[in-house]
């Protein structure tokens, strides 16, 4: 059961307890108060006016009052949390998500540990759950970095650079990227530090659509990429001992990792489809292991 589902019960569950509380317990709540307090004033209050005076009867009066509306202690938690997980399912759903990267894969741009931030709308406002698309706002671009379910376990997120657009001939042979025919150009761009193994890896600098980043890729290592399983549109596919070329279908999406030789991605299991799409990642809020991580990325 993943998360989303969680949040959606508990707003389920607190709504019917909110709306018990407001048409059914609420109301009796202040009956019972209301006649808690013609009580006092019928046998009480003549006796404590005449002791402490009008204060005194007011003070019990609104002690009394307050005592009997009191939500339980199991409102309190169904009830009155409806409110807050309204609003987190809401600005989860329809304005940012947070995750966390679990892998090397999308090194150096984003390593494990990063706690990422997810642009839920700028693909377009998708229904929770459902993940039906009922607000067009925009679509991905070359380049951008996106979460997505993974196609051949939906319940699984992952995390890579849009590399093809539908239409486009997407060819990564002998460790070189082209699209469209036309080859990416590679920068070197000095060396990246993996702190987690206490090595040094070659880094690049790379140009995709308008977005510029940098990729690990080691060009002196022969290409072995082969599919991990027969996907959908795999006929679209060539596989030979160069590497691989695809034709992205329409509503779908070719994905790579930014660790070049270390990312499981579209050249093995294929195409990401559009209604997988979940958003697009733009923010670094924490890396408790390096706080100069925060902030944003490409």
């Amino acid at each position: 059961m993943n998360f989303a589902l969680i949040l959606f019960l508990l707003l389920v569950l607190t709504f019917v307890a909110w709306l018990a509380d407001r048409f059914v317990f609420a109301p009796r709540r202040a009956r019972a108060a209301a006649a808690a307090v013609a009580e006092f004033e019928r046998t009480g209050a003549p006796a404590l006016r005449a002791a402490g005076g009008e204060a005194a009867v007011s003070d019990q009066r609104e002690s009394l009052r307050a005592a009997r509306s009191k939500q339980p202690l199991w409102l309190e938690y169904t009830a009155g949390l409806f409110p807050v997980i309204l609003v987190v399912f809401a600005l989860r759903s329809f304005v940012a998500e947070p995750f966390k990267i679990p892998s090397e894969s999308m090194l150096p741009t984003l390593v494990v540990g990063d706690l990422i931030l997810v642009n839920k709308f700028a693909y377009g406002v998708r229904l929770p759950l459902a993940h039906t698309k009922v607000l067009e706002v925009g679509q991905p671009q070359r380049g951008d970095v996106m979460v997505f379910r993974f196609p051949q376990d939906p319940s699984v997120d992952y995390i890579k650079r849009v590399i093809g657009l539908p239409g486009d001939k997407i060819s990564y042979e002998n460790k070189r990227l082209s699209i469209n025919g036309q080859p990416v150009a590679l920068t070197p761009a000095g060396e990246f530090e993996d702190r987690r193994r206490l090595t040094f890896y070659p880094q690049y600098s790379e140009k995709i659509g308008e977005n510029v980043h940098k990729i690990l890729t080691e060009l002196e290592k022969p290409s072995d990429i082969q599919p991990v399983v027969r996907f959908p549109y795999f006929d679209q596919c060539r596989y030979d001992e160069r590497g691989v070329s695809c034709t992205v279908p329409p509503g779908h999406y070719f994905m790579m990792g930014d660790n070049r030789e270390n990312s499981l991605d579209s050249r093995f299991w294929g195409f990401v489809p559009d209604e997988n799409i979940v958003g697009k990642a733009f923010f670094i809020w924490m890396n408790f292991g390096d706080l100069g991580r925060i902030g944003r990325f490409q």
